[in-house]
């Protein structure tokens, strides 16, 4: 088993920046990678971006490319989402989620609110 525990959400006016953790515990010599979704209110969940373990590639969606940033800590299990430039449309509830299985996300955190105003 894997846990997960984002922190970091909180109200932000448009514009600004705001970052995000996930700590990973337990079984965390298995993850193959981890990522970054959101939901908004009456939305579907959508992907955000994610990084592998092993190597640090990233990839990210076309909406938040260039202004989120996804890195992770091995020290500490840890992985973040740097967001900047912020917008209303960003609002949302954010998880993050872990794979230990190929093509497939296996644990997610209970998620965290992000708010922009404008």
């Amino acid at each position: 088993q894997v846990q997960l525990v984002e922190s970091g959400g909180g109200l932000v006016q448009a514009g600004g920046s705001l970052r995000l953790s996930c700590a990973a515990s337990g079984r965390t010599l298995s993850i193959l990678g981890m990522g970054w979704f959101r939901q908004a209110p009456g939305k579907e969940r959508e992907f955000v971006g994610d990084i592998t373990w092993n190597g640090g590639k990233t990839v990210y969606a076309g909406s938040v490319k260039g202004r989120f940033t996804i890195n992770r800590d091995d020290a500490k299990n840890t992985m973040y989402l740097q967001m900047n430039s912020l917008k209303p449309e960003d609002t949302a509830v954010y998880y993050c989620a872990a794979t230990i299985n190929p093509a497939r996300y296996d644990y997610w955190g209970q998620g965290t609110q992000v708010t922009v105003s404008s």
